[in-house]
């Protein structure tokens, strides 16, 4: 540390000093009674005190200069996965090789900073040598060191590895952002060994009762020219479908489709199998689980008519878009056979209609609380309608039509409308409406209003209303042909009017959930390494969230096993993070009380196995060797790992580094100065009193 005087020019302090020698010499120029040592000795003390007053004046700085020395680090990273500890190569000792790795933290921390990491599918602290990670993310090792070393002197980075990396990014795209050498340790077996196994199931999680539906399984084979072996899938256990595959080179992949069928409702568990080869170095890789959710069909939607319009095929078209719902047409005579219970919601296209032809149907109809979306045109019997519902009254209808443009309602959420598809419905050619004074209760909830002309009105075009849970959709007016014209003639891509159609029949179609105590996890579908959260909500009489009661939950496995836990509570609700879980089925059952009544919650959810460390049983050497040589670093096998200390030091590039800091105080914050001002006025004012001159 040095300090010097910096910020006001030399000139200053010699006119201080100036002015402290002239003080000093007004003052004793004329004493004759004192000694002369002791006038010398005053009038210096007076020269050194007046200065240093008024040099105080400039408020002069002070440059500190701060030297800190910054060792290097050294991180060393250690693959803590799976595929680690099954594939070793030939004479490979793992104890040697752990007692090596350690002595060469120790032979750096001579000399540089030493930090040691383990990794799989996460990263941590220190060695870890069981190998128990189900993925390997290298990528995520590099992101730790970038994020917690960054403008730090990293000298270099030991990556303890076999270069197999099947989760997050290619590490290779991660060195060129750290700017030190990495030194690789080439570990597991670069040389293909014999083995078949299940690389990848492509399958859909979801499926409907009574559906076919296909996967495709990919197999894969290495050294086993010639040999052949049988693909089989058992569903709970129970074989469905088998196929012999024959094996053709040393480095065989094939995709093969299979046909299964949804013939049970709930999650079923599905194992595809490669029967094992003789020799093969793994059999761990030869089968994978997954799981289907079978549901009991499609949402099924009915669309009523008493005769054929163009605006009914594209209602039609755009409801099976949604492969989650299935619509039905149903003209004229056809309307009499027609059930409406088995539909989860109607369309009444201008019905009740002018000739009474569907009065049978709205007779049955009426039986039902089915949700229903009315959709008005000029064939409707407008006083049939004002009769069969009481949300909506057009009165004074005389049988004529207007024509009214779709306009946006402000504040409406429901569901979302893109900015591009709201501007779309502006441009859009109008509907034929009914003509009629139209009044609506005062809950419906508008999606369009009416604009006529150009006159933007408070009428709705397009609206919702909810009578005790029972959803109902009013459109006001025919002529959806009309805007899907429009759309075509604009060169729109993705059509706004199916997604309008479709997210109106999905809001109509779902039934609020009204229970007064839902438990649900995050999702259905689990890793092994992910943990399992669930959410949990409790109403009161009046349907407000409450969390005073304790909320108790039991989650059983495919075996039976029971796990008993407790809900956190939250602000208003509860929480649970029940950890990892292994592979496999689960369901669970939530319990709790209020106000003496029992509630009680169930579901179920399913955990994959992760195989992905058994799938690669070929170690990538080569990956390890490019990272080291882009990084200016060196692949060692893993007997010659103590080596790398002697690399390390050998590299110029690696070296301590001197940090300076600079910083600028004023002066007069040395409070030390004014103690010494004070001293020497007090030591002159002595000898003078002293000596008689005061």
């Amino acid at each position: 540390m040095n300090g010097f005087f910096a910020g006001t020019s030399i000139l200053y302090f010699l006119g201080c000093l100036a002015l402290g020698a002239l003080y000093a010499w007004l003052l004793y120029r004329s004493n004759k009674n004192l000694d002369k040592k002791l006038l010398y000795g005053l009038t210096a003390i007076r020269i050194i005190a007046v200065t240093t007053i008024a040099w105080l004046i400039f408020a002069p700085l002070i440059k500190t200069l701060n030297y800190t020395l910054d060792k290097p680090i050294i991180l060393i990273g250690q693959d803590n996965s799976l595929s680690v500890g099954q594939i070793k190569a030939l004479g490979f000792d793992q104890k040697l090789y752990e007692q090596n790795l350690k002595v060469l933290q120790d032979k750096l921390s001579d000399k540089y900073e030493v930090k040691t990491y383990h990794f799989g599918d996460s990263v941590a602290d220190g060695f870890d040598f069981k190998n128990q990670a189900k993925l390997t993310d290298a990528s995520a090792f590099f992101q730790k060191v970038r994020d917690e070393y960054t403008n730090r002197n990293v000298g270099a980075i030991v990556l303890a590895t076999d270069g197999i990396f099947n989760h997050g990014g290619n590490p290779l795209y991660s060195i060129n952002q750290i700017n030190a050498p990495v030194y690789s340790i080439a570990l597991g077996d670069s040389i293909p060994k014999r083995d078949v196994l299940i690389s990848n199931v492509n399958y859909n999680n979801i499926v409907y009762l009574d559906d076919d539906f296909t996967i495709e399984v990919q197999v894969q084979a290495f050294q086993s020219n010639g040999e052949s072996s049988t693909l089989s899938i058992n569903q709970n256990g129970a074989k469905v479908e088998q196929q012999s595959i024959a094996i053709s080179g040393n480095s065989f992949v094939k995709t093969i489709p299979l046909k299964l069928h949804a013939g049970k409702i709930g999650v079923q568990k599905y194992t595809v199998q490669v029967g094992a080869l003789k020799n093969e170095i793994t059999t761990k890789n030869n089968s994978q689980t997954f799981y289907v959710e079978v549901i009991d069909g499609r949402q099924k939607v009915l669309i009523a008519s008493v005769a054929p319009h163009p605006d009914l095929s594209v209602l039609k078209e755009a409801i099976s878009l949604n492969k989650h719902y299935e619509a039905k047409l149903a003209l004229a005579d056809d309307l009499n056979s027609i059930d409406p219970s088995k539909f989860d919601l109607i369309i009444l296209y201008q019905l009740p209609d002018e000739q009474n032809i569907s009065a049978g149907f709205l007779q049955k109809l009426a039986n039902f609380k089915k949700p229903i979306w009315y959709i008005l045109g000029a064939q409707s019997n407008i006083n049939a309608f004002n009769k069969i519902q009481n949300q909506v009254n057009l009165g004074s209808a005389n049988g004529s039509v207007q024509e009214v443009y779709p306009d946006l309602a402000n504040g409406f959420t429901s569901f979302n409308l893109s900015e591009e598809g709201k501007k779309q419905f502006a441009t859009f050619d109008p509907l034929l409406m009914p003509f009629g004074r139209l009044t609506v209760n005062a809950s419906a909830t508008p999606v369009f209003n009416q604009r006529i002309g150009k006159i933007s009105t408070q009428q709705p075009l397009l609206f919702f209303t909810n009578e005790n849970g029972l959803k109902a959709g009013y459109l006001m007016g025919e002529g959806l042909w009309r805007w899907k014209l429009s759309e075509a003639e604009n060169e729109i891509e993705q059509s706004v009017l199916n997604n309008l159609i479709s997210k109106t029949v999905q809001y109509l179609s779902v039934k609020d959930d009204k229970r007064r105590f839902k438990v649900f996890t995050s999702k259905s579908a689990y890793d092994e390494n992910e943990s399992i959260q669930f959410n949990g909500t409790l109403y009161n009489d009046s349907y407000q969230p409450v969390n005073e009661s304790e909320v108790n939950l039991q989650v059983k496995n495919e075996a039976g096993k029971v796990f008993n836990y407790v809900f956190s509570k939250t602000e208003n609700g509860y929480q649970l993070d029940a950890g990892t879980m292994t592979a496999g089925n689960y369901s669970y059952t939530a319990n709790t009380t209020l106000g003496g009544k029992k509630f009680t919650a169930t579901g179920s959810f399913y955990v994959n196995a992760l195989i992905a460390e058994y799938q690669q049983t070929t170690a990538n050497h080569q990956l390890l060797n490019t990272i080291s040589k882009q990084s200016n670093g060196k692949m060692f096998m893993p007997a010659d790992l103590l080596q790398i200390a002697d690399e390390i030091l050998k590299n110029e590039n690696i070296k301590t580094i001197s940090y300076e800091d600079r910083k600028y105080n004023e002066l007069i914050n040395m409070k030390w100065l004014f103690g010494l001002i004070l001293v020497l006025i007090s030591l002159e004012w002595f000898l003078r009193k002293r000596n008689g001159e005061l």
